[in-house]
């Protein structure tokens, strides 16, 4: 078994805004693997962060950003529960990194689930094409095509994206971070993004 350090105590504590002894009997029970004592925690209905979800976020901020060379434009509305967060600097740090997510990403939605239909149907068909010109079993297309199109959401809707400062972690856990921190519920509400000749 891995010996559950107090650092690794305290990185899962930031994380999930949880309690030291119930980190260290998520770590123990999980052989000190992070991201199964975080699934553990919410499973158990420790997770904070979880909590939070359901509060109400009326204030918040509208960020814009602007690429260097001009040609790139964001704008995205981030919402928390109290004026007092939208003020501070891990606020204002996580509104910049979304936006720099977005214009370096251009997600086409929020969740999978918003990805409009159309655009997953001509997925659907290009990847069943594809997988009939390479030959593939029969019996195994629909396998081949559900991976493509989970694929597809992953990189195309942006809270299932990998964070562009840290690839370990998603922009869905980089939200989950911010909440355990500040114990206030974080949503981003929407987003917008420009490009010269788009």
């Amino acid at each position: 078994m891995s010996e559950i350090t107090s650092a690794l105590v305290k990185e899962l504590r930031e994380r999930t805004g949880v309690g030291m002894m119930d980190c260290k009997k998520a770590l123990e029970a999980n052989d000190g693997n992070i991201d199964a004592a975080i699934k553990y925690l919410r499973e158990k209905g420790i997770s904070k962060a979880e909590a939070k979800a359901t509060r109400e976020t009326r204030e918040g901020l509208v960020y814009a950003y602007i690429h260097s060379n001009n040609k790139i434009g964001v704008l995205v509305e981030v919402n928390c529960e109290t004026d007092f967060v939208a003020k501070t600097d891990d606020f204002i740090q996580l509104c910049k990194d979304l936006a720099m997510q977005i214009a370096a990403t251009n997600p086409l939605a929020l969740t999978p689930e918003e990805i409009d239909p159309a655009i997953i149907e001509r997925e659907r068909e290009i990847a069943t094409n594809k997988a009939i010109n390479d030959k593939k079993p029969e019996n195994i297309i629909p396998k081949i095509v559900e991976g493509h199109l989970a694929k597809y959401a992953k990189e195309h809707a942006l809270m299932e994206q990998e964070f562009i400062k840290d690839s370990t972690r998603t922009v869905k856990s980089l939200i989950t971070d911010v909440v355990a921190k500040m114990g206030e519920n974080v949503k981003i509400n929407r987003f917008a993004r420009f490009s010269i000749g788009d």
